[in-house]
Formats: C-alpha cells, sequence, structure tokens
C-alpha cells in the first residue's frame, strides 16, 4: 500500500471518530432519559442589526437562559454586515431582559443575573470574513472562545453562529499558531459548531483547515437550509403560530419590555434560532446525536455533492458556494405524517397528508417551541397561578432496552405529572430515521394516544435500534409540550 493511500486511509479514520458521535465515547453510566436533559455551554455570534432576526432570536433565548449556561455573546459581521459590529444591541435587549426577571424567577429558578449576561457581551473585529483572520487579529470574540475551551469544564462548548464565523477562525487560527498539535487538538474536540448557512467565507476555511471538527452546516444557498424551516409557511398544515397576528398577540403586547423589544418580522422570523434550539432539554434531543432530530431539526453525517449544493453559485449576499471536502452534520430527510384532532372517538388520528424532505425535520416541532415561547413571554408579566408550565414525563420502565423478534412489548408513561394540575394529552410515535434500520413496527392493538401502548418487535437479522418518541402535552393555555425518548435494541429472534 503506497504511503499517500494509508496517510488517507488514516486521516479517514480519525474524521470519522471523531465527527460520528456513535464512536465517541459517551458517559458510562448515561441513560437517554440522562442525555436529553443536560445543560450545555453556548457562546453566540451574531451579525445583530443586519436583520431583525437576530434580536427576536435572542429575546427567546434569554428566556431560556436558566436551562442554557450562556458563556458568551459576541457582536460580529456577515455577509449582510460587513463594516460593522452592534454589541450594545445585545445589551439593550439584556437590559429589557433585566426588566421581567423579578418575574421570570416566580416560574423557575436559575435565571442569571443581568450584570451577569452584561459581562459576557463582547464583539469580534468590524471587518468581513478572511480579512478578519490572521495574524494581529485577535479579537475580545476570539479570545473569549479560547478562554471557554481552556477553562476545566469537560463539557463540550457550542457554538450558534447566527451571522458570520470568522471570530471563531480567528481563535482556530491562534489555536493551531500557539498550540501543541496535541493540546490544539484538545481544545478543537471540545467545539462544537452550528452555524446558520455560510454568511461570509470563513466557515468553508473552517470545515477545509479543521477537518475533524463538529460542524452542523446547510451547505448551498438559504432556501436548500433545514433551518428555513423555522418561518417557512407550509402548504397542508396550520401556520398561524408563525403569524404576524400570533406573534403581536403571543410575544410583542402585552408581556412587558422584553415583548417591546421583539421587532416586527422583515425578512423572515427567527432564522438564527434554530442554531440553539437543540440546547434547550425538554426530553427530545442529544446535541452530540444530531442525527436523532429534535427541535433544531436533524442531521446527517456525509459529504454533500457538489451538484447537490451548488458549487459556483452564490449563496444569498455573494458567498461562493464551494465544494465540501469532508463529512459534515448536514440535511437530513425526515417523513412525517401530522396528527389531526377528531370531534368523535379517538382524539387523534393520523391526517390525510404526509410530508417528506429535511425542513420536515424541524417544523414538525414548530407548534411546540411556539407555544413554548409563548409560555415562557408570559411569565414576564404573569404569577405562577396565572401562567402555564410544561407537564413532567415519566416512565415506568427504562428509557433503553432489549426485545427479540416478534416480541411485544410496553410503552408506558405512568407516573407523568403537570405542576399545574392541567388534563394531559399523550402521543407515542416512533421516529423510524432515527434508528439504526428504517424499519416500523406493527401499531399493536393499543391507539397511539394513550400513555401506555404495546407493540410488537419486527423481524431482524441483526440487531437494530427503534426510537420511539413520548409526546405528553397539557391542556393549559398555550398548550405546553415534554417529551420522553425510548430506544429499544430489537436483536434477532432464537
Amino acid at each position: 500500500m503506497s504511503k499517500i493511500r494509508l496517510s488517507f486511509l488514516l486521516s479517514t479514520l480519525s474524521t470519522c471518530l471523531i465527527l460520528n458521535p456513535a464512536t465517541r465515547a459517551q458517559p458510562a453510566d448515561a441513560s437517554v432519559e440522562e442525555l436529553t436533559h443536560q445543560r450545555h455551554r453556548m457562546l453566540v455570534l451574531t451579525d445583530i442589526e443586519a436583520d431583525p432576526d437576530d434580536t427576536q432570536s435572542l429575546v427567546r433565548l434569554l428566556l431560556y437562559s436558566n436551562v442554557i449556561d450562556i458563556e458568551g455573546l459576541v457582536a460580529t459581521t456577515s455577509v449582510h454586515m460587513k463594516t460593522r459590529v452592534n454589541p450594545e444591541s445585545i445589551r439593550k435587549v439584556i437590559r429589557a431582559y433585566g426588566e421581567v426577571l423579578p418575574s421570570l424567577r416566580l416560574h423557575e429558578a436559575g435565571f442569571p443575573d443581568t450584570q451577569h449576561l452584561l459581562g459576557l457581551v463582547t464583539q469580534g473585529r468590524p471587518e468581513y470574513g478572511m480579512s478578519g483572520v490572521g495574524e494581529g487579529k485577535d479579537t475580545p470574540g476570539s479570545e473569549r472562545i479560547i478562554e471557554l475551551l481552556e477553562a476545566e469544564d469537560d463539557r463540550p462548548l457550542w457554538i450558534s453562529v447566527w451571522g458570520g464565523p470568522n471570530t471563531l477562525a480567528q481563535a482556530l487560527y491562534k489555536i493551531r499558531r500557539t498550540k501543541s498539535a496535541g493540546e490544539a487538538d484538545r481544545l478543537i474536540r471540545k467545539l462544537r459548531v452550528y452555524t446558520i448557512s455560510d454568511q461570509d467565507d470563513s466557515g468553508i476555511w473552517i470545515r477545509r483547515e479543521f477537518p475533524n471538527l463538529f460542524y452542523i452546516v446547510s451547505s448551498g444557498r438559504y432556501e436548500r437550509a433545514t433551518w428555513q424551516a423555522i418561518n417557512n409557511v407550509v402548504e397542508g398544515i396550520d401556520n398561524s403560530t408563525i403569524s404576524n397576528d400570533w406573534l403581536a398577540r403571543n410575544i410583542q403586547q402585552g408581556h412587558g419590555p422584553l415583548g417591546v423589544a421583539y421587532p416586527d418580522v422583515a425578512w423572515g422570523m427567527e432564522g438564527d434560532t434554530p442554531a440553539y434550539l437543540a440546547l434547550i432539554p425538554v426530553g427530545l434531543q442529544v446535541p452530540d446525536r444530531p442525527d436523532w432530530g429534535g427541535w433544531g431539526g436533524r442531521y446527517e453525517l456525509y459529504q454533500p455533492k457538489a451538484s447537490e449544493i451548488g458549487v459556483g453559485g452564490l449563496v444569498q449576499g455573494g458567498v461562493p458556494i464551494e465544494a465540501e471536502t469532508r463529512p459534515i452534520w448536514t440535511n437530513a430527510v425526515d417523513s412525517h405524517t401530522p396528527q389531526a384532532p377528531q370531534e368523535y372517538g379517538r382524539t387523534l388520528r393520523p391526517g390525510d397528508q404526509q410530508f417528506s424532505n429535511n425542513k420536515v425535520s424541524l417544523w414538525r416541532w414548530r407548534d411546540d417551541f411556539q407555544n413554548d415561547f409563548a409560555a415562557r413571554m408570559d411569565w414576564c408579566v404573569a404569577s405562577y397561578a396565572e401562567a402555564n408550565h410544561p407537564p413532567r414525563p415519566a416512565l415506568s420502565h427504562p428509557s433503553e432496552f432489549s426485545v427479540k423478534s416478534g416480541q411485544r412489548f410496553r410503552l408506558d408513561a405512568g407516573g407523568t405529572t403537570d405542576p399545574d394540575g392541567d388534563s394531559l394529552v399523550y402521543l407515542w410515535t416512533q421516529y423510524p430515521e432515527a434508528g439504526s434500520a428504517p424499519v416500523e413496527v406493527d401499531v399493536g392493538i393499543r391507539p397511539e394516544n394513550v400513555y401506555f401502548v404495546s407493540r410488537v418487535a419486527p423481524e431482524v437479522s441483526k440487531p437494530e435500534t427503534l426510537h420511539f418518541i413520548l409526546k405528553v402535552t397539557d391542556r393549559g393555555s398555550p398548550p405546553l409540550t415534554r417529551y420522553q425518548r425510548v430506544i429499544v435494541t430489537v436483536e434477532p429472534g432464537q
């Protein structure tokens, strides 16, 4: 075997070991239930003021600052705003948050002080893309990234990129230039990047120069991106929770200073929010497993074809679309049939229309996370008794177990409660795309909308994993949803 071929194989193996979370060591004693409720570290890169949607996304994010460890808020440039940064606009929203903070703390613990959040605000260079990367171009933002990576915290650091990522590129440039190879590798292994498309020319540079970096992105033009599903109007479903009227009633008006800080939609509602939705612990998603899906969408690890992403063209704003040189976490197709309410008999039934594309993986949860946002806006002005709070799913069995082919098994949410004493709606569904094989189970004799169901394991020739999602929704106002993922390993029968 030639040295070139051997080097390529070793490099590919190294990339797979780092990029594919299935091959990385997970905590030996961590259950699926624990993984879906973990608390995550995050730093935001935002081209705030290039589009009102960054401010919208920041308003929502601050309402979840008690369940995500926000460790940096960095004002950056992008292709849409090349020569200025606006950290003061971040501070303005934080001050509005400070005015409603006492009310938020009536509903849940852990909301950080205003001064703490203000202390996290910093900035990158007021330069576009790679022109802001290189010797002598360190910034408070890039230094903050390195500081957080070097901190004594074993948890990954998520970089949520709402604009251009050149501040991250500068941090990586300095790490490679100033650290030993081993130390640089250790720090880069701690990084997780979710970027809203490529909004400058540093994104493709990062992916090319650091092939082992965990990176989620929809390459190519915006219209093919999974994140667009947060504000796309989908024919055949109810889109009311992304309407301007819904936003005015549930977010902007009558919800205190933070609602007032939420601007009207200009191009699209909250295009940056998907970059952190997966970090909100609602019992559904494991961010290190983008292929499992959740509020931020579902992504698979592969190298997209040049023809698929439109190499040679331009992303909106003028960023050149270049070929991907290695596997990235990117668009994945889900097939989904929304449930429809019935006036009589079984309260929920599968609807008449099935959808299948990459955007389905995000909008299938959209009403749930919009209602959750609306409830937290209510917390800004309402007492505990006047507001709604999410239910608490509970399983009467482990969140992972094994069965044999042909064996009947039970999924049971006995013990689920609601803090407000609301009536609860249950729904058990299988998520075929998240499992190891696209096999679907016999639905058994019990309907999906009860707290326990029975299922029959399919015939398999080798062990396969099946993912089931328990969705529990209360009948409060707005209705709130929490989940529990159950992974069943099916082994060949004797």
